[in-house]
């Protein structure tokens, strides 16, 4: 795996500055001028370039080089950067965009009773309307925190890729099931992601989504398994979410979650877990020599706030080779899809749990909300780097506030000091999605209108159905 090295590289370590493209006969589609860039050298460390310029043509990063060398250069559009950052844009890679509308409603819970008692019961009325509704208000918030990416697993799913179209934004896709939807959940599952993936211009990928290993069986799973293989796709699931999963599953199977993913074939696939952190010692050996791409997703502001004992052990996973990449999960759990909040939290909650101050830091946190992050959702070879070839999604960071001031060490200071509102501009493939704080893409204020009209249906109880029962 590429390391995720503390040590700032040389300027001779990083990509040599490459001039724009002059055979080319139409303008360049954005030149960004002015800033100074996040980049990475060839082994993965991360480097800045000063007052630096970023040509865009077709969507691609054709160049980044000095301010002055496109001085002349023909562009459709040219933004002036001076005094922001420009980051690879940030990638969500675990969340359940459409349940913000569920944001706050189930407060201050332990885990099943936040499932049983609210979540399941209120997700038995969910409508495909409400699911558009809160993923376009889950896209207008990502958006203008910096997140171009993200990764989803919920229902309902096409009214989910309809938006990511429209938005213009970029996402990992899977439509969820459980086993006790009988095979029809499976079928659908996989139906959605052949008939969507590569749609929206090529900016939605897909996946086969079973829930979890303790809402579906080993049959499902080694199904599941055999279908990814068949077709292509990688799976996204949760497993190992806590401590208490894992001890459960020991008792009543003799067999940790991981375990059961490695004897249903599931780490023969691509697999993006989410959470891990019941991830136990016995279970590294597994993930190492797993056949497939593994990856996890943490998102620990929800561990914090479902007070669970133990986080996503990052720096075991790191050592052998599974990269983890930052999420938030959904809002009705974490309240926000801030992944900036991630990434500082990550960054905090390592060096208290490894009791070292020294690990994790500013510098590896970028490299998981980047490098790391992008491998994880199957796109490391697309996105998460500003360099020639990648598409061109990215952020603009304004450094010029009071919080952000002085800059004694620049990574430091877009962790622990930036804040997602830090983001004056986004943009994915070359189009702006957010201007100066404005949204392009997206109608905030009618989403939020039509959707407290649909809330006192959403959110009745007194039915007593669920979706699926917890116990683990």
């Amino acid at each position: 795996m590429t390391p995720s090295s503390h040590e700032k590289p040389k300027p001779t370590d990083l990509h040599e500055e490459r001039k724009p493209s002059a055979s080319r006969e139409q303008p360049a589609d954005l030149v960004i001028t002015g800033c100074t860039v996040l980049v990475h050298d060839d082994r993965g460390r991360i480097g800045f370039e000063e007052d630096a310029a970023i040509v865009v043509w077709d969507g691609v990063v054709d160049s980044v080089t000095s301010a002055a060398a496109v001085a002349g250069l023909p562009a459709a559009d040219r933004i002036d950067a001076r005094g922001q950052v420009a980051l690879p844009g940030l990638i969500n890679c675990h969340t359940h965009a459409p349940m913000v509308a569920l944001r706050g409603l189930a407060e201050d819970l332990p885990t099943e009773e936040w499932f049983n008692d609210v979540v399941w019961p209120v997700e038995s009325n969910l409508t495909e309307r409400d699911v558009e509704l809160g993923a376009r208000l889950a896209c207008a918030e990502m958006i203008r925190a910096g997140v171009t990416t993200f990764a989803d697993h919920y229902f309902a799913m096409d009214a989910v890729a309809t938006v990511v179209a429209e938005c213009g934004m970029r996402a990992l896709l899977g439509q969820a099931y459980f086993s006790s939807q009988g095979p029809e959940g499976r079928e659908t599952s996989l139906e959605f992601a052949v008939r969507h993936r590569g749609s929206a211009d090529g900016r939605i990928t897909t996946a086969l989504a079973p829930h979890a290993p303790y809402t579906v069986t080993d049959t499902d799973l080694a199904a599941t398994a055999e279908l990814a293989r068949d077709h292509g796709l990688s799976v996204h699931l949760h497993a190992a979410e806590n401590r208490d999963q894992t001890e459960t599953s020991l008792a009543r199977h003799g067999v940790t979650p991981v375990q059961v993913l490695e004897r249903t074939g599931i780490l023969d696939t691509d697999v993006l877990i989410a959470h891990g952190t019941g991830i136990v010692e016995t279970d590294l050996p597994l993930l190492a020599r797993a056949e497939g791409r593994t990856a996890v997703a943490t998102a620990p502001r929800g561990y914090l706030k479902f007070a669970w004992p133990t986080t996503t052990p990052v720096r075991a996973l790191r050592d052998i080779g599974v990269p983890v990449g930052l999420a938030t999960d959904g809002a009705a759990s974490n309240n926000s899809l801030d992944v900036w909040e991630s990434m500082a939290l990550t960054s905090l909650i390592q060096k208290y749990t490894e009791g070292d101050p020294r690990w994790l830091t500013s510098r590896q946190a970028l490299h998981h909300a980047t490098l790391q992050s992008a491998d994880a959702v199957g796109l490391g070879d697309t996105v998460g780097r500003i360099a020639p070839g990648r598409r061109a999604d990215l952020v603009l960071v304004d450094l010029t506030g009071p919080h952000t001031q002085p800059v004694h060490d620049l990574a430091a200071t877009l962790v622990h000091s930036a804040r997602s509102a830090d983001v004056r501009t986004t943009i994915v493939d070359g189009r702006v999605l957010m201007r100066d704080r404005r949204l392009l893409t997206l109608d905030v204020p009618a989403v939020v209108r039509e959707l407290g009209e649909r809330l006192p249906a959403l959110t009745e109880r007194g039915h007593g159905r669920r979706v699926q029962e917890y116990d683990t």
